[in-house]
């Protein structure tokens, strides 16, 4: 729990680094963070990612060092902090320090997460990582990271992008394949460009501009808005999800395009309302893990912070006690092909509502679904509540298949439509794990019922 007297944003950024210390697998300081706050008149977007190599001379791969980018959440923490902050960022990082050091109990998700990545961890300099090797129920301690995490607060960014931090990153890169240098570390900076807004009921949704995929989102809510008020909505719900579904497939066509920002709200998207177009639209990633924050001075938080792929590129820096993302495999096609000193494509996609009626911030894990998930919840949350919208049963377009909870009233009608329907049972975790916060009246905070969400608040 952090401290009295902080900020929306020191309370996330204490609850991020909290989560980087117990999930490994989808989040840590090797990973990559976006953030959009509302500070009582405006929305502000921070862009806590990095850029590929300078050296990069091959299309990434996958895994190990060729598929790292410079981490970025590290100097994201530090510019949320320098502009929101209340407390010393030692304060907000002490709970994590301490979890850190004292350690925590390996549950069956991490230990699964560690058996099935184990060939690419000991690929990536991780075979003698305590971790490896820790039963179920047993305690892990991580003096490394708890001794990162302290300088990173007394020291700030040359904790991290200068001096023993990034030599150890550096290296570790590089004995995998890759090309990362200290010069890339030293130059990273953290972008806070404007947000992109579109109109939603009498507010508006606000989402993170490149590089995120968060103009997808706008493009959807955006030809959503336009379709809600025709005959065909609000009739037929199973009709409504297939008019959601088919925008966005007729968005991911987009996807490589991303960097192109609000330009793409210029972009008509044609779709059939009666069948299905049989797009192939968003892909199968997971991970992430979102963070939403609200407190009594009006200030809102919406934060995502992930290493992308299950333990990101596998590649294990022993000196502090953390593996670093695979962004690069976030790189595609046109626009968005890989080349030297770039920013992929990012499926990081946070967004805030702001209205008359208060404002909202939603995050939700699961890469390609963030955009799919969030655009469920927003047209749920249209006629009836907010809870109601993110308990509802959800579906998730990739890879051509409609994948639906079995509970989804909808799937046959869906199917009907021509969509390729599968089910999956309820709250697999592909359907994402919204958290949402905000402030009507008063704060509120709202916890998904899927995979692992904790919501809590302080008087």
């Amino acid at each position: 729990m952090l401290a009295r007297g902080g900020s929306a944003v020191d309370a996330a950024i204490a609850a991020q680094a909290v989560i980087a210390v117990v999930l490994p697998q989808a989040a840590g300081l090797g990973g990559d963070m976006l953030a959009l706050v509302y500070d009582g008149g405006a929305v502000s977007a921070v862009n806590g990612t990095g850029l590929s190599p300078r050296g990069l001379t091959a299309a990434p791969a996958t895994s190990g060092g060729t598929a790292v980018t410079v981490p970025g959440i590290a100097d994201g923490w530090l510019t949320l902090h320098a502009r929101w902050g209340r407390l010393p960022l030692s304060v907000v990082l002490e709970p994590a320090v301490r979890l850190a050091a004292d350690g925590i109990e390996v549950d069956g998700e991490l230990r699964a997460a560690v058996d099935a990545q184990r060939d690419r961890l000991t690929d990536g300099g991780a075979r003698e990582w305590e971790l490896l090797d820790i039963a179920v129920g047993g305690r892990w301690q991580q003096p490394e990271l708890a001794a990162l995490l302290a300088d990173l607060a007394t020291c700030g960014r040359e904790a991290f992008y200068a001096g023993r931090a990034a030599a150890a990153i550096a290296a570790a890169v590089q004995r995998c394949g890759g090309a990362l240098a200290l010069d890339d570390l030293a130059a990273h900076d953290t972008p806070c460009p404007d947000p992109i807004a579109v109109q939603w009921r009498t507010g508006q949704v606000h989402v993170q501009p490149p590089t995120s995929q968060g103009v997808l989102l706008a493009m959807a809510l955006q030809k959503a808005e336009m379709q809600w008020d025709s005959e065909l909505f609000g009739v037929d719900h199973a009709l409504v999800d297939h008019i959601l579904i088919e925008i966005v497939g007729a968005a991911f066509t987009a996807r490589s395009e991303c960097a192109a920002g609000a330009a793409l709200l210029d972009r008509p998207l044609d779709i059939d309302t009666a069948r299905a177009s049989g797009r192939t639209g968003p892909r199968a990633y997971l991970h992430t893990a979102g963070v939403a924050v609200a407190d009594g001075d009006g200030h809102v938080v919406s934060s995502l912070i992930s290493v992308f792929d299950d333990f990101g590129s596998g590649v294990y820096v022993p000196e502090l006690g953390i593996v670093l993302n695979n962004r690069a495999a976030g790189f595609t096609d046109g626009a968005n092909a890989a080349a030297p000193g770039k920013r992929p494509v990012h499926t990081l996609a946070p967004a805030l509502s702001v209205g008359p009626d208060g404002v909202t911030a939603l995050a939700t894990p699961g890469a390609d679904g963030q955009v799919q998930t969030l655009l469920q919840v927003l047209a749920g949350s249209r006629t009836g509540t907010l809870v109601d919208a993110v308990t509802a049963p959800r579906w998730r377009s990739q890879d051509g298949e409609l994948l639906m909870e079995e509970s989804h009233p909808a799937a046959p009608s869906l199917a009907v439509r021509g969509h390729r329907v599968v089910t999956r049972p309820d709250g697999a975790g592909l359907f994402g794990s919204v958290v949402a916060a905000g402030v009507a009246e008063t704060p509120f905070a709202i916890a998904d019922w899927r995979r692992q969400t904790h919501c809590t608040g302080v008087s």
